[in-house]
């Protein structure tokens, strides 16, 4: 496993470097300087779950982001019932955490993770996460330090037994999409 130091100093250098490989190298003082770690959900401690059209790598992709518009990642290291992020990795990349998520034109399973996070929100037990150098419709950390950007056909791990079960879908047309 790797120390989250390393990995810290590593997603520096690669945010230095990224330049137009990721939307995220912008050349201003700052962009340069981290955003203060968002609040994934919402003032009542929802979070919504939806899929939109974003820029990866330079292809339009469907992936899963929250109601705001932010990218939603996976950690591949996690499983289905274990955050491995924590400390100053998580203050990078904050856990998506919900009591009662919901899920918009998903066609997964959303389920709620009791960790060290709280009530962390999984897709298909993916655990899921921000990235603080994002915005909404900008994706940033794709296949950064093992974290991937979710996608809708991401395939299912393994049920933790912590999971609480499915989160039903918002109705058709409640669904977000940016481009």
């Amino acid at each position: 496993m790797r120390h989250p130091k390393i990995i810290l100093a590593g997603i520096g250098v690669a945010l230095a470097a990224a330049g137009g490989t990721y939307a995220a190298a912008a050349t201003s003082s700052a962009a340069s300087t981290p955003p203060a770690a968002t609040a994934p959900a919402a003032p009542d401690g929802s979070a919504t779950v939806r899929v939109a059209n974003a820029l990866v790598v330079g292809k339009t992709e469907a992936i899963l982001t929250t109601a705001s518009g932010l990218p939603l990642y996976y950690y591949a290291p996690d499983t289905a019932g274990t955050s491995l992020v924590s400390g100053q990795l998580a203050a990078l990349w904050p856990p998506l955490t919900s009591a009662a998520p919901t899920g918009a034109g998903l066609s997964g399973k959303l389920t709620v993770v009791n960790d060290a996070h709280g009530s962390q929100v999984a897709y298909h037990g993916h655990l899921l996460y921000t990235f603080t150098y994002d915005r909404p419709g900008q994706v940033n950390g794709q296949d950064f330090q093992d974290f991937f950007v979710a996608i809708p056909g991401v395939a299912p791990i393994a049920a933790s037994p912590a999971s609480t079960g499915t989160v039903p879908a918002l109705p058709p047309g409640g669904g977000y999409v940016a481009s």
